[in-house]
């Protein structure tokens, strides 16, 4: 028998995501506020509904896709009791780990299971269905979403209880920009000293300087093929997004009392650089930012 999945939010991630689970299968019942993206996934074999009331009726699982952890408890708060027993509740949103709990806790009231599994992987591995699924839950509800996470992506984690998932994800970006800020300006270092950019990436490659976002998204444009840096800065994961995501930490960080001084200081550069009208760009074009003038 086919099983029916609930889709909602379906921006440039979610989008490509139901429609990975729409080839795998399932029946996927999806909702959106922009009629166009929902009209979108539809013609490609979703069925549209027309409230999350509507797409929540009758589904065996439900994935949701949104921008904030507000978006998140008001949606849940909405629609809990419209959900039949038994439906398992993934929130795949990046958003701060109280609100995760805040919902884990609401759904659990009204014998609702919950995971929190927010994503790893970008615009591409969405559309690829490659994704990293990082997941905060039961060791029996991570056992449950796997087939449904698994039509999406290729990587599944469970990270521990509901809201871990959103503490790992944000501790892994907050590493990720450091990198790339540090990726950046050893670079332009090179650059402006001289260097080809292509043989200094080459060098770092084999050297202990190597990292991710040298070796598989190089900031500097034509050093890479088919990444933003070499396409005007497009696609990817935008500064908006990071920016969003190290605000995340760094509220983490208070709660926690932890130091991040590294994430601090790449979050500042991130607002400056998003402030500056570059928060649509991918997060690598902060190398502009250590560009002469």
């Amino acid at each position: 028998m086919t099983q029916t999945v609930a889709f909602i939010g379906l921006g440039n991630m979610g989008g490509p995501m139901a429609l990975n689970l729409v080839k795998a299968g399932f029946r996927v019942q999806a909702f959106d506020l922009n009629q166009t993206v929902l009209q979108q996934v539809a013609s490609e074999g979703a069925i549209a509904a027309s409230s999350a009331l509507d797409a929540v009726s009758g589904a065996d699982f439900v994935v949701s896709m949104l921008p904030a952890g507000k978006h998140v408890v008001g949606l849940y708060t909405d629609v809990k009791t419209a959900l039949k027993p038994g439906v398992l509740v993934m929130d795949c949103s990046t958003i701060d780990a109280q609100s995760a709990r805040t919902v884990g806790a609401l759904l659990t009231q009204s014998g609702i299971d919950f995971v929190d599994a927010p994503v790893s992987g970008g615009v591409g591995g969405a559309k690829a269905g490659t994704l990293t699924f990082i997941v905060g839950g039961s060791s029996d509800n991570f056992a449950k979403a796997q087939p449904v996470l698994s039509a999406m992506g290729k990587n599944l984690f469970h990270a521990g209880d509901v809201g871990a998932g959103q503490i790992a994800k944000i501790c892994n970006n907050m590493l990720l920009s450091i990198l790339m800020v540090g990726t950046s300006e050893a670079l332009q270092l090179g650059i402006d000293n001289g260097l080809d950019p292509k043989v200094l990436s080459e060098i770092m490659l084999k050297s202990s300087g190597r990292n991710w976002t040298l070796e598989l998204y190089n900031p500097c444009p034509d050093v890479l093929p088919n990444v933003p840096s070499s396409n005007n800065y497009q696609g990817g994961f935008m500064v908006d997004l990071m920016a969003k995501d190290l605000g995340l930490a760094s509220d983490c960080a208070q709660q926690s009392q932890s130091s991040t001084p590294m994430g601090a200081l790449a979050r500042n550069l991130y607002v400056q650089h998003q402030r500056q009208g570059n928060g649509k760009l991918d997060f690598s074009s902060i190398f502009n930012f250590f560009k002469k003038k």
